[in-house]
């Protein structure tokens, strides 16, 4: 056996057609590799039969563990909760779909051993996503490195071992609308990738739906980068600049007899600056918005039932 003890945090919402599959492949990687470990799953309001799975898995090995919430909070708030709870030495955060493969674990493992705090997986292929989900996820990143002053790994995502050090740092930020892959490069430690290629789905369907991915998206964004704010009074300034050069131009118009332009080229210069107003407007929003659920102070999740915690 080795002289460590992993965390797997596994964040799971209605995945009962794979999770049976998952558990057997994580298994069957950590009693290979002889590892001390916990399964830790989490279970985001699954409607389907994830928690009776989970319960009748637990009960079986006591290193398998679920915390189960009371509704679903989200990807990132299965995956925080997961932080939270966990007592690894190292901790490995990997989606139940398979789509990560678990036997890319004792490469990471084998990177953390050598002094690198974070290993994040690397996308080298995607298999089974649309050409549409891949631009647009490269997009994403790209876009996001431009406007953030954190650099984020390109073509990453929450596929990653942490140091227990680097999982207390994240426990003690207390922000609700979390993006954990820009949280942990933002706090920085040794970093390093592992590549891979990305599986298709083991079994069932996406549960990330296009909403989530956009919510995601505007988090990663607004939580990293002040930029669009920036971005917005440049185009005010820009927008003045236009005006005034309008005003003089009808000006000297004017004092040259020449006839004012008709209402068509009018109600296009209102409508696109009123409507330019209203972006700014919703971009300012949402920052307030999030200054807002901060100063609530609810917490990011609620845990339901738990099983094969040691309080219990």
């Amino acid at each position: 056996m080795k002289d460590f003890f992993l965390s797997i945090i596994i964040p799971a919402y209605n995945e009962e057609e794979v999770l049976n599959q998952t558990i057997e492949r994580l298994t069957a990687v950590m009693e290979r590799e002889e590892y001390h470990y916990e399964l830790l799953f989490v279970n985001d309001g699954s409607k389907d039969a994830t928690l009776r799975l989970l319960e009748e898995a637990s009960a079986k090995d006591e290193r398998i563990k679920y915390l189960s919430f009371s509704r679903n909070f989200g990807h990132q708030a299965a995956v925080s909760a997961g932080i939270d709870a966990c007592t690894g030495d190292a901790v490995v955060i990997i989606d139940a779909d398979l789509q990560d493969p678990p036997e890319v674990i004792p490469q990471m493992v084998a990177l953390w051993q050598e002094g690198n705090d974070v290993v994040y997986g690397k996308r080298k292929s995607r298999d089974g996503e649309s050409f549409f989900k891949t631009f647009t996820a490269k997009a994403f990143y790209r876009v996001l490195n431009s406007l953030s002053s954190v650099d984020i790994p390109l073509d990453t995502g929450d596929f990653r071992l942490i140091d227990r050090k680097v999982a207390d740092v994240l426990r003690g930020l207390p922000e609700k609308n979390r993006f954990l892959r820009g949280l942990v490069s933002w706090i920085g430690f040794r970093q390093v990738p592992c590549e891979f290629s990305r599986d298709a789905r083991a079994a069932g369907e996406t549960k990330y739906t296009m909403k989530k991915m956009i919510n995601l998206a505007i988090d990663g964004i607004l939580s990293f980068s002040s930029a669009p704010l920036r971005l917005m009074a440049k185009f005010g300034f820009l927008i003045v600049f236009i005006s005034a050069a309008l005003f003089v131009y009808t000006i000297v118009s004017l004092c040259l007899g020449s006839t004012a332009a008709g209402w068509a080229s009018l109600m296009t210069v209102i409508t696109f600056f009123g409507g330019t107003n209203f972006v700014a407007i919703g971009l300012l929003g949402e920052y307030v918005a999030r200054i807002y659920d901060e100063a609530k102070g609810r917490p990011n999740y609620i845990v339901d039932k738990r099983g094969n915690f040691k309080d219990e």
